[in-house]
């Protein structure tokens, strides 16, 4: 056997690497939608509420939209996976970057705080879709033995809209405004998907055979086996998603923090390069390493480790740099922390279509990452914001990041697929 033939991506076609740059694309301006929030709300919130940026509404206000946000995307990515195996990948994948891209630049123009729930409730529809649409196409067109590699790379494309997000958020400064206009940008992404993706043959045969099946919730959730996979999976999407929200994103908050704590007069542009260039490098790397390490050990164990690693790297971030009185320490540590915490995420792309057959492909991916999203969202709305808001910063999201405990359990419910191929 020759040396390339042992290569992951010897197999894989130039069409192949398209589909891929193209569904990443929408996954990098997905991400970017999600985190312009969280890098303008200290500005937006005060603005709008009409109060002070230290005032208690601001982080109670912030982490409800975090909530509302969820609970669009659960909403956004349930309608749109379905619609995805009914009607095609390709019509509505562009539909969900119309959605995303055209409502963050409505929220430009809000002048009053209900506004902004209601437009993040709309952009997070579309990106609960987007993700679960450029998922199931990413592994319905890459070979078996390239897939889990491939669906990390899609995932962990998403780092690009983090560092566009921390780009813009330096940018406008404290014009908040300006950030959601460049939010429409991604709408002229559309006309490229329209153009250059063809629709898998696997769904084309699902279609042909199974038409009045497609993208069937009573068939997802009334077929035991496909129910369990849906089920476990949403739970251990909601481990994720509540602690990338509730803990993950927070690293920008911890900075901050900490550089109060020591009066630091920069504290506010220092904590947003930590947290959106610093940790976000780790993130990046930590997604990327997802696919290889998978493709070795398979998904569930690389879950595993990960899930273990972040448990313990969470009260490391919060405390060590504290005690040593070190911001160096506490850049050393963030990169760390971002490789565990927000590598599982890419897991969710390699592994939730290979779980589901072609006509429930993207409604079990979307139904998984999104119910997730849902049941992350009381979370959010209740717990982190009042913990948060009652709390030291550093106490709640220590205990916040317990709940890397319970994938484990969630794990333990669901099978291996590496080396498997797709469900008919």
């Amino acid at each position: 056997m020759s040396s390339a033939s042992t290569k992951w991506y010897s197999s894989v076609t130039r069409y192949q690497w398209l589909v891929l740059l193209v569904a990443s694309l929408g996954w990098v301006f997905d991400a970017f939608e999600g985190q312009i929030y969280n890098l303008t709300r200290a500005d937006m919130l005060p603005d709008l509420l009409h109060v002070k940026p230290d005032d208690a509404l601001v982080k109670v206000w912030g982490e409800r939209f975090l909530g509302i946000f969820l609970l669009g995307g659960t909403f956004g990515g349930l309608l749109f996976s379905s619609l995805a195996d009914k009607w095609g990948r390709n019509p509505v994948m562009a539909l969900t970057i119309l959605f995303y891209s055209l409502f963050s630049g409505v929220t430009a123009f809000a002048s009053e705080i209900w506004q902004v729930g209601a437009l993040r409730f709309l952009v997070a529809m579309g990106v609960g879709g987007e993700w679960a649409v450029g998922a199931a196409l990413v592994a319905e067109v890459f070979p078996k033995e390239a897939r889990e590699r491939a669906g990390g790379i899609f995932h962990a494309t998403s780092v690009a809209g983090l560092w566009l997000a921390a780009a813009a958020g330096l940018y406008v400064g404290a014009q908040w405004r300006t950030a959601y206009l460049l939010g429409v940008v991604p709408a002229l992404l559309v006309l490229w998907v329209r153009m250059s993706i063809k629709e898998p043959e696997a769904w084309k045969e699902a279609r042909a055979t199974k038409a009045k099946r497609m993208g069937s919730f009573s068939e997802l959730l009334g077929t035991p086996r496909w129910r369990s996979r849906a089920i476990f999976g949403a739970l251990l999407a909601m481990v994720g998603l509540a602690t990338f929200w509730g803990v993950v994103v927070a690293g920008q908050d911890i900075a901050a923090d900490f550089l109060k704590r020591v009066k630091d007069p920069e504290w506010a542009s220092k904590s947003k390069i930590a947290f959106g260039f610093i940790q976000t490098a780790g993130a990046g790397a930590g997604m990327l390493a997802f696919g290889p390490l998978s493709a070795r050990w398979g998904c569930k164990k690389t879950f595993v480790v990960l899930h273990l690693a972040a448990l313990v790297m969470t009260p490391a971030i919060c405390w060590l740099p504290s005690y040593a009185g070190s911001y160096t320490l506490l850049l050393v540590l963030l990169p760390l922390f971002g490789f565990c915490a927000q590598g599982i995420h890419a897991g969710y792309a390699a592994y939730f279509p290979a779980l589901f057959p072609t006509h429930l492909r993207a409604t079990g991916s979307g139904f998984c990452f999104n119910t997730g999203r849902l049941l992350a969202a009381p979370v959010l709305i209740w717990l982190s914001a009042w913990m948060k808001s009652t709390m030291d910063l550093r106490v709640a999201i220590t205990s916040l990041g317990g709940f890397f405990l319970l994938g484990l359990i969630f794990l333990a419910c669901l099978p291996e697929t590496h080396g498997e191929d797709l469900p008919d």
